[in-house]
């Protein structure tokens, strides 16, 4: 049993184990619900890595599964070691969903942005100008909201710091979130970051026309473990899909592929930053 990762890969790991052990063993989750006298939604929230089984539950499912020996005291410790609470706990109230906790754990993501910068690369005014567009006007949950997304940036500091590959429409240069004076601003940070060793920036011009994965927002999270497969992340107005079958993961890899291809190189993308930032000083 691997030992690496934080809790959101732990619980991830764990789910995996757990739903392999019941296949093997021969059972739908329906039966498992029944033997152990909980709904069949637990079992499926607990197979789905949403929710972390109570000690006793854990026991019970090994015991039901035949799981004995150096493999069982493996299964506990991971549940154990899956309770333990990150950074982002603090933030339930404005994170929903685990995307935050599993970049928290990445080594690295590839991000595609239509239309916004991306989050681990947002000044505050402009995180706070995209919440306050999202429907959120409590003064003090756009200001958490806010304050959780300038934490998750620490990734990209430090010991260890997250490998970030962003290509950005050139739509996402030229809005003017926040006004003129909040995207330059933005743009200063953004040609900042580009120059960092860790992360890289590319833009997809307008004159590049309808390219392969135009749309919505994209990102494929890697782990350090190669033992812990990608996951995929979609977004759109009906919230946030996660993908985790190989094929889904390779297809949407080279998607990324092709889009990094028909972006400007790095130097040409911060080239453009830094017209549409003078452009928007000057407004």
């Amino acid at each position: 049993m691997r030992g690496v990762g934080g809790p959101t890969v732990r619980l991830r790991r764990l789910s995996g184990e757990l739903t392999r052990l019941r296949r093997e063993a021969g059972f739908v989750r329906e039966e498992v619900a029944r033997r152990l006298g909980v709904a069949v939604s637990t079992v499926y929230r607990i197979e789905a890595g949403h929710t972390r089984p109570h000690t006793r539950t854990i026991r019970d499912l090994l015991d039901l599964y035949g799981v004995e020996g150096s493999e069982r005291d493996a299964l506990i410790a991971l549940a154990r070691d899956a309770a333990r609470r990150g950074w982002w706990r603090a933030y339930d109230d404005v994170l929903p969903g685990p995307y935050v906790g599993l970049e928290a754990e990445a080594s690295s993501v590839r991000n595609y942005e239509p239309l916004l910068v991306p989050g681990l690369l947002q000044t505050e005014d402009y995180a706070r100008a995209v919440i306050g567009a999202a429907l959120v006007k409590d003064p003090a949950e756009i200001e958490r909201r806010a304050a959780a997304r300038m934490e998750r940036q620490r990734r990209l500091t430090g010991p260890a710091p997250l490998e970030l590959w962003a290509v950005l429409d050139e739509a996402a240069l030229r809005r003017p979130v926040g006004g003129p004076p909040v995207m330059a601003e933005q743009l200063r940070r953004l040609r900042e970051m580009a120059v960092q060793p860790n992360v890289t920036v590319q833009v997809l011009p307008f004159d590049a026309g309808a390219y392969l994965g135009m749309g919505n927002s994209t990102a494929i999270l890697a782990f350090p473990d190669p033992g812990d497969a990608d996951v995929v992340l979609l977004e759109n107005m009906s919230g946030e899909l996660y993908l985790e079958d190989p094929a889904e993961i390779r297809g949407y890899v080279q998607v990324f592929d092709h889009l990094r291809a028909a972006a400007l190189g790095p130097e040409k993308s911060m080239e453009m930053i830094i017209s549409v930032e003078k452009e928007m000083a000057g407004r």
